[in-house]
């Protein structure tokens, strides 16, 4: 980092944290902490201090902070061209398309920003089809319960979460809210007023909850016979994170629509929403678009974040080193069954819940100890690690948290 940077960015926490209070609008409750560098699995403060990151910007970060390949082709490409209109066409997101419905098993992509906005774009694709299909009387969606789909107001909606919707209220109609993990629950609800069932395979807001395999397989089975489309709301806990492209991949089964955004491009802000057979062709030039979305530089830093996760089979890393990870905190679980109620996972998408409220406690403990992580609530803890991450790193964390629980 050069000496002008660092002069403008170490600044002392109290002087930024007040800068914050004064400027920017109190929609975070942020840590007291100044991150100023990244390299790899690790964070650096404004003082200089190194920490291990088990957060990744939350399922963001997959191939590490900074990768010098992907530093190299944001650099080139923005000194090429940064941006163009989708009015006309863009080599590196005809591309990036390509790949991204190989790796996932779809046909067609629409690009976007963010998480939020794939989710909207799935949304707008499955009310058409449905009008399309049975009239203007079946658009429905039907979502989970603890899902959380984004933040926009239709995103918002199918979030079945009231929390985060009451302060917001009305919802924008058309959206049934389903038991998960209960099928006799989904039946009752699909009509031929449904257009579609979203799910996320992982939950990651709620705490690294699961549809079991078994629930997966019967709503796939269900959306085929009463001919609705499924999307699978891959935004954290797809791009490798659970050891296969997509979670449901590795669960066994395939959607309609897939939405990804988070770790398509290690940070740099993308979306896509993904689809397969008729749901792939109902958007149609007027439908929807979006001015920033698949420009030329965020394609190639997905581009290159795709190259990385290949050539360094990162995907493997998330299989094996999350399975031992996995296996290493349940054994945390067995050591103190009093207070650690449940560890549950799959590659590095890792939960542990505590009989007692004291997540947000064990996060700060972490935080002071130099390794960030996040709690979910007061009971459980997130951990969502670069894929880079190792054996050795994993260690370091269940040691770490095997010190503050027994002093806790």
């Amino acid at each position: 980092m050069s000496n002008a940077l660092l002069e403008r960015t170490e600044h002392c926490t109290d002087d930024i944290a007040a800068l914050d209070a004064q400027y920017i609008m109190h929609t975070y409750n942020r840590q007291p902490v100044v991150f100023v560098r990244g390299d790899g699995q690790y964070l650096y403060d404004s003082n200089g201090k190194e920490y291990l990151d088990f957060l990744a910007g939350i399922a963001v970060v997959g191939v590490g902070h900074c990768h010098p390949k992907l530093a190299r082709a944001i650099a080139e490409q923005s000194a090429t061209l940064m941006h163009v209109s989708n009015l006309f066409h863009n080599p590196l997101q005809a591309r990036l398309a390509e790949k991204l419905c190989r790796l996932s098993e779809m046909e067609k992509a629409f690009f976007c920003n963010s998480g939020a906005e794939a989710n909207e774009a799935a949304i707008k694709i499955a009310r058409k089809w449905g009008k399309q299909k049975r009239g203007k009387d079946c658009h429905e969606i039907i979502t989970f319960s603890g899902s959380f789909h984004g933040r926009t107001m239709g995103a918002l909606s199918a979030t079945a979460q009231p929390k985060y919707q009451e302060a917001f209220a009305p919802m924008i109609p058309g959206f049934r809210y389903c038991q998960l993990n209960d099928l006799n629950a989904l039946d009752d609800l699909i009509s031929e007023r449904t257009c579609a069932v979203m799910i996320e395979p992982i939950q990651g807001e709620s705490g690294i909850k699961f549809a079991s395999a078994e629930f997966l397989a019967g709503v796939r089975a269900f959306c085929g016979e009463a001919e609705v489309l499924l999307i699978l709301d891959e935004i954290q806990c797809g791009m490798g994170r659970t050891g296969q492209f997509l979670a449901s991949q590795s669960l066994g089964i395939s959607g309609d629509i897939v939405t990804l955004a988070k770790g398509i491009a290690d940070g740099f802000p993308m979306g896509v929403c993904l689809a397969q057979g008729e749901a792939a062709n109902v958007l149609v030039p007027g439908d929807h678009g979006s001015t920033f979305a698949g420009q030329p530089l965020a394609c190639a830093a997905a581009l290159a974040t795709l190259d990385i996760m290949s050539e360094e089979d990162l995907m493997a890393n998330a299989a094996h080193t999350g399975a031992i990870f996995l296996h290493n905190l349940r054994g945390l679980q067995e050591q103190f069954p009093e207070t650690i109620a449940e560890v549950r996972g799959l590659g590095l998408m890792v939960g542990m819940e505590f009989a007692l409220p004291i997540a947000r406690l064990v996060m700060q403990e972490m935080l002071a100890q130099g390794i960030v992580i996040n709690a979910v609530g007061d009971s459980i803890l997130r951990f969502v690690p670069p894929l880079v991450v190792t054996e050795a790193d994993c260690g370091r964390v269940v040691e770490t948290l095997r010190d503050i629980v027994a002093e806790l």
